[in-house]
């Protein structure tokens, strides 16, 4: 990415003025923030024919959101799985790797502050949009139900029990 992302706010300053007012201070958060940002910025350059920022709706961030599914670690079973619904298979399959939920929420959290401080208006954001947080919310299910991990509000004293269990037991690092 040579242009480093200059060409994507039409009509204003470049979306790197923002960041680069004090080089060498900006946190992890900023730092991630400004490479995902220009990293969405290329991906809309990147598409046949190029899609301006002004021009960007939910539609290209849920077909970005898809893109980089490819690029994911999480290994998703699909339904026709032996292992759909083991939170720890014993052996390997050929099931996707797919971006994690928590990773693709935390983008969008960082896109939709980054497309603000950008001078795009809050009432135009396609990263807030509802559709984005349905498909979300669908993901989040979906890996939830692969994995045999309910993403629901744990009440206070479930599967305590259980003293064999990994997810209770303490590990200590010497």
């Amino acid at each position: 990415m040579s242009s480093s992302g200059k060409d994507l706010g039409e009509g204003s300053s470049s979306p790197t003025d923002h960041y680069q007012q004090s080089p060498g201070t900006l946190s992890r958060y900023e730092s991630q923030k400004r490479r995902d940002w220009n990293t969405f910025g290329q991906y809309l350059k990147n598409q046949r024919p190029p899609v301006p920022l002004s021009q960007c709706n939910c539609n290209h961030v849920l077909d970005f959101l898809r893109y980089l599914d490819q690029f994911g670690k999480t290994k998703v079973h699909l339904q026709g799985c032996m292992f759909y619904g083991q939170p720890e298979p014993p052996a390997p399959c050929t099931c996707p790797l797919r971006q994690a939920w928590g990773s693709l929420d935390a983008l969008i959290g960082r896109l939709r502050a980054a497309y603000e401080e950008n001078g795009g208006s809050p009432e135009t954001n396609p990263f807030a949009s509802g559709s984005i947080r349905v498909y979300l919310k669908e993901v989040r299910e979906c890996q939830a139900k692969a994995r045999g991990i309910p993403y629901k509000k744990k009440k206070k004293g479930t599967n305590q029990s259980k003293g064999n269990d990994e997810s209770t037991s303490t590990t200590h690092f010497s």
